[in-house]
């Protein structure tokens, strides 16, 4: 992302890892009678936007602006009304499943509540080695075994907490499987929606700093969907605002948060904690 703009076209020179151009979804309106709708809700509007590899980038808005409903079409769990969807170049509409798979495994997601996200009867082995199966050659179960180990040493756990269940984990804890999830793949670019409002505000700085490592030592990119600007200014390089289904203000975060040009991006800065602020009152008072 290069440049500000107003309106979300976010320019690049070499090709794009993710291309978004005209994004629409609209959904039926509310029932009024047996056999009518009113008209169509628009839950994302005529939505452009381009990234690069190893690209750090926060879309940001007060909850209800669309920002979910694109992070699922661009994750293809939701398909557009209209628009177009480019991953390394190859559009994803109209694919099956199985033509899905490759865009599946290098495009991996971190969902909010790390704990609510995986099934409580498995341990941690099967939950990280989930995406596996998106590989073209299956792993056997001593290779299996070795990617998940690895993966959890990259979040900053152990090896041997791949036999170990869900709930003998802390929240921050939990929220590290879920990145070792997202990792097992190798994925090019990873969406996380809202991956540290679940969490108590030391642990988030924590988890936040995990995510800024990888992305040094690995070179993943990074889509964070999030309404919290402290955490955009933390993690990434630059930022959209979107509100009420349009990317309203784009550029370099520093530039839109230190000087926001439209009346969303000026409300959401009025309204930001200071999340260093928020840290060492916790500290303080935990000592």
């Amino acid at each position: 992302m290069s440049g500000r703009t107003e309106g979300g076209d976010i320019a690049s020179t070499p090709p794009p890892l993710l291309s978004v151009t005209h994004l629409t979804r609209d959904y039926p309106g509310r029932r009024v009678s047996l056999f009518r709708h009113g008209p169509p809700f628009r839950a994302v509007d005529n939505v452009t936007f381009s990234m690069q590899p190893g690209q750090s980038v926060a879309l940001v808005g007060r909850s209800g602006c669309g920002k979910s409903t694109l992070a699922r079409m661009i994750l293809a769990l939701d398909r557009p009304t209209s628009g177009d969807i480019r991953f390394r170049g190859e559009s994803l509409a109209g694919k099956s499943e199985a033509e899905l798979r490759p865009a599946r495994r290098d495009m991996q997601v971190v969902f909010q509540d790390p704990y609510g996200s995986f099934d409580p009867r498995h341990r941690v082995e099967r939950l990280v080695a989930e995406p596996l199966h998106l590989l073209d050659a299956k792993p056997d179960r001593a290779e299996r075994r070795d990617r998940v180990a690895t993966a959890l040493r990259e979040v900053g756990l152990a090896p041997d907490d791949m036999d170990k269940y869900p709930h003998e984990f802390s929240g921050g804890q939990r929220q590290r499987i879920s990145i070792a999830r997202a990792l097992i793949t190798r994925p090019k670019l990873i969406v996380a929606d809202e991956p540290v409002s679940a969490l108590d505000v030391s642990i988030r700085a924590r988890i936040l700093d995990l995510f800024a490592e990888l992305n040094d030592r690995l070179g993943i990119a990074y889509l964070f969907i999030t309404h919290d600007l402290t955490v955009a200014r933390a993690i990434t390089d630059d930022v959209m605002v979107m509100a009420e289904g349009r990317i309203v203000e784009s550029g370099a975060t520093g530039a839109v948060l230190d000087d926001p040009q439209s009346d969303a991006a000026r409300e959401l800065v009025a309204a930001a904690p200071d999340l260093n602020r928020a840290i060492r009152r916790r500290l303080q008072e935990q000592g």
